[in-house]
This record gives structure tokens, C-alpha cells and sequence, in this order.
């Protein structure tokens, strides 16, 4: 039979503690209770025996001298434990507590001998002289005791429960907010820090939690100092290339037409474009973009683009026989967003489905959704787990990955959220969600498609 699973709350550092805090408390309140309870009732019990015994020495004087006994004595008394009138037979005193008509009393007993009588018969006597002391007070202080020890201990657990808890509380709070730090690191964000008080000052004590937090700190300090020099090094290349190849683009149109010619500007429009790429990667790092925000229909941008990668002429909306790409309107929408921006998304999306994927790619609007899909061997794993990474593609294919990444970083400027996945009918799809305006949509199954490159 499989066990069901414990809540996950019970997992938690602050639940184990509670737990753990109890469980000592109650161990050690019963330790002590018990202690308490044994030496309280052992003397009680030896001040209440000692009393009777007191008393049956000064009843048997009073028996051997021929006198009444007290009211406290008797011999053969109904009340007296069977057990005390067998060792008081025997020759032997004795002492017990027992109930006698509901109260609690301590019986002792001793041989009713007197050789003036002839009541012994031989070495043994034939009846017991029995005392008895009303126990009962002692016995109420000790249920009083007990109560007070419960008490006392049920309130020391409770007080021991709420400061430990607090204690706990300050602890894991410190660890959340740690941990919180570390996941915004994780996201992109370099300039998140824990900051404990603790760390700032070397001369304060640290404890374990300070520690974690300080080298959290460092760790994120020597990330971005490491991620600035790389980006700052990315844009300086970039950068300085740029001149030389504004130069030698002009020096390869002046080339005689013929085949040689043709590859050397190829290879020059080639780095140009990967240079004017790695210096919007540095830009996109550097996280100083801003966005020019308004308000435009998504159905007309999606076809500049679809449009655009075809070849098409964007300003006459000639298409050309046998585009490509499709496009399909299910519901257009209003969006708020940066226009230059989204086109340069959706044309790298759309660029790397021809590239890297296989006929047909179909771009769909559906209200503030676009999705460009293709019908090739899909996204590559690592992709899918960690999202595109530059100068990596996968097996020998052309490309050097940053189309992908631009398109990321240009979805995170303009607030848009783009997810990569592999459908179950093959191929590999980009999703792109962008904030809905208003209520600007318009329903409908409109469609749009083009053809052919």
C-alpha cells in the first residue's frame, strides 16, 4: 500500500524546527515532571510512614501496658490491607498506603503480642495491632503538584514553541530573500543584491545565513563585473569593424562584375549583418534600449513581414508566385508595442524557420498571439531547456544562433513573451504573446496567405 504524500508546507525549515522544539520540550517537561513527581511523592510518603510507624510504637506501649487504645489504633481493624495483616502475623511491622472508606490512609501494622494475656501462641502472633494516618492532605498536595507541574510545562512548551517559531521565522525570511535574490540573478538581473546588514560590517559577528548571503553578493559582483568586460569587449569589436567593412563594402562594388566579385560582396553584406548583430546583442546586454511605444494593428505587421522574407515589395503588397511563407488572421488585434521592434522579432523568426526549418511556414495571428511555425526536424533540446544561445546551433547548419537571441531580447524590451516548443505534429513553433490593447480585437477568420520565393 502506497503512503500518501506529506504536505509540502512539511518540508519546510520551519515546520522540521517546530517540530523538533516540541518534541524536546515535551521530552524534557515529562524528564522533569517525573523527577518532581517521584521526589515529592517519596518524601511525602516517608513523612506520612514515619508518623505511623511513631504511632504504632506508642500504641503497643499502650497495649502492653494494660491501656485503652487510642482512637488512631486497633487490633484486627476491617480496613486493614490483607497484605499488612499477613506480614504483621509473621512477627514484622509494616506500613502501607491504602484507601479506607474512600480516603487515602497509611496503615501501619505490627504482632499484637503481650505475654501478660497469652495471646501468642509459639513465635507467631494471632492478631495484628494496626495505626492508621489520614493521607489524605498529602495525597492532594501531590495531585495539586501534578496539576502544577502539567501546567507549568504545557505553558513553558507554549512559550519555548512561539520564541522558537519567531526565532526560526527571522531565519528562513532571510533565507527567502536570498534565495529570491539568486533566482533574479538567474533571470538577467546582475544588479540584484541580498545586502544583509551582517556583511557590511566586518567586525560583526556572522552566522551561517550572513555567510551565504555575502558570498551570493560576491558571486553576482564578479558575474557582472565579468559579463560587463564581455559585452563591453563584444561592442568594441563590433564597433571598430565597422569602419574597415564600410570601407571594403565600398571597395567590392567597385570590382568588375563576374563571379569573384559577387562572393567577396556576399561575404561582405555576410559580416556586415553579423556585425550589426553582436553590436545589438551588446546593446540588448546592456539593457540601454528604449522602446517607442504605440498603438498598432498586428494583422497589417505580420504580413510587412511574411511579405518581407518572401521578397515581397512591403510598400506595393505585390507578392511574388510561390512565397514561402503563409500568413493566417484567425482574429486580429490592437497592440501597444514598438512597431520597428516586433517587425525585426517576427522577421528573425520567421528567417530562421526557412533557415533552419522546412516548408510550409505559417504565421498565424490570433488576437495579441502570433505564432510562426515550420514543418522541420524542431527545435534543438537545449533550446527548449534553456532558451537560444549564441554562436550555437545545432549539427552543421548555417547560421551563427544570434537570430534567435535578438529576437528574445527585442521580445523582453517590448514586454512580449516569446516560448519555443516542439508541436506534436512535427516541426518547431515560436509563440509570441504581446499585452493586449484595449479592446481593439477584431473577431473573425480572416485570412491571408502567400506563396512562393
Amino acid at each position: 500500500m502506497r503512503l500518501p504524500r506529506p504536505p509540502a508546507w512539511t518540508a519546510t525549515l520551519t515546520w522540521k524546527a517546530a517540530v523538533f522544539i516540541a518534541v524536546m520540550c515535551c521530552s524534557l517537561a515529562a524528564l522533569l515532571g517525573v523527577l518532581v513527581h517521584v521526589s515529592v511523592t517519596d518524601r511525602t510518603v516517608d513523612d506520612s510512614r514515619e508518623k505511623a510507624l511513631a504511632r504504632l510504637t506508642e500504641a503497643s506501649r499502650t497495649y502492653e501496658a494494660g491501656e485503652p487504645l487510642p482512637r488512631f489504633a486497633a487490633i484486627d481493624p476491617p480496613g486493614l490491607p490483607a497484605a499488612l495483616r499477613a506480614l504483621a502475623l509473621r512477627g514484622e511491622h509494616g506500613t502501607m498506603v491504602s484507601d479506607d472508606e474512600g480516603r487515602p490512609t497509611m496503615w501501619a501494622a505490627g504482632p499484637a503480642d503481650s505475654p501478660r494475656t497469652g495471646r501468642v501462641e509459639g513465635p507467631v502472633a494471632v492478631r495484628a495491632l494496626a495505626v492508621r494516618v489520614d493521607h489524605t492532605q498529602s495525597a492532594e498536595t501531590i495531585e495539586a503538584l501534578d496539576r502544577a507541574i502539567l501546567g507549568s510545562s504545557v505553558l513553558a512548551i507554549g512559550t519555548t514553541l512561539l520564541v522558537g517559531a519567531f526565532a526560526v521565522t527571522r531565519i528562513t525570511r532571510r533565507l527567502h530573500a536570498t534565495a529570491r535574490v539568486a533566482r533574479r540573478i538567474s533571470a538577467g538581473d546582475l544588479d540584484a543584491r541580498v545586502d544583509d546588514p551582517r556583511t557590511k560590517d566586518p567586525s560583526r559577528p556572522q552566522d551561517e545565513v550572513a555567510t551565504v548571503s555575502g558570498a551570493l553578493d560576491t558571486m553576482a559582483s564578479s558575474l557582472q563585473r565579468k559579463l560587463q568586460s564581455e559585452q563591453r569587449f563584444t561592442a568594441d569589436v563590433a564597433h571598430e569593424l565597422r569602419t574597415p567593412l564600410t570601407g571594403l563594402s565600398a571597395a567590392a562594388e567597385l570590382l568588375p562584375e563576374g563571379r569573384p566579385s559577387e562572393l567577396v560582396r556576399d561575404r561582405v553584406r555576410a559580416m556586415r549583418s553579423l556585425t550589426e548583430d553582436l553590436l545589438e546583442i551588446s546593446r540588448l546586454d546592456a539593457r540601454s534600449e528604449t522602446v517607442d511605444l504605440a498603438v498598432h494593428r498586428l494583422g497589417p505587421i505580420a504580413e510587412r513581414v511574411v511579405r518581407a522574407s518572401a521578397g515581397g515589395d512591403p510598400r506595393t503588397g505585390a507578392l511574388p508566385a510561390g512565397a514561402p511563407a503563409e500568413l493566417r488572421i484567425v482574429r486580429d488585434a490592437e497592440v501597444e508595442t514598438d512597431r520597428r521592434r516586433l517587425e525585426r522579432v517576427l522577421g528573425n523568426l520567421v528567417a530562421n524557420a526557412h533557415r533552419h526549418g522546412a516548408p510550409p511556414v505559417v504565421v498565424t495571428v490570433d488576437g495579441p498571439v502570433v505564432t510562426v511555425r515550420d514543418h522541420g526536424p524542431g527545435y534543438p533540446a537545449y533550446l527548449l531547456e534553456a532558451g537560444p544561445q549564441r554562436f550555437r546551433t545545432e549539427g552543421g547548419g548555417k547560421g551563427h544562433g544570434l537570430g534567435l537571441t535578438i529576437a528574445a531580447g527585442q521580445a523582453r524590451v517590448i514586454g512580449a513573451e516569446l516560448v519555443f516548443t516542439n508541436p506534436p505534429g512535427g516541426g518547431a513553433e515560436a509563440r509570441l504573446r504581446l499585452p493586449a490593447y484595449g479592446h481593439g480585437a477584431e473577431d473573425g477568420g480572416g485570412e491571408a496567405g502567400g506563396g512562393g520565393a
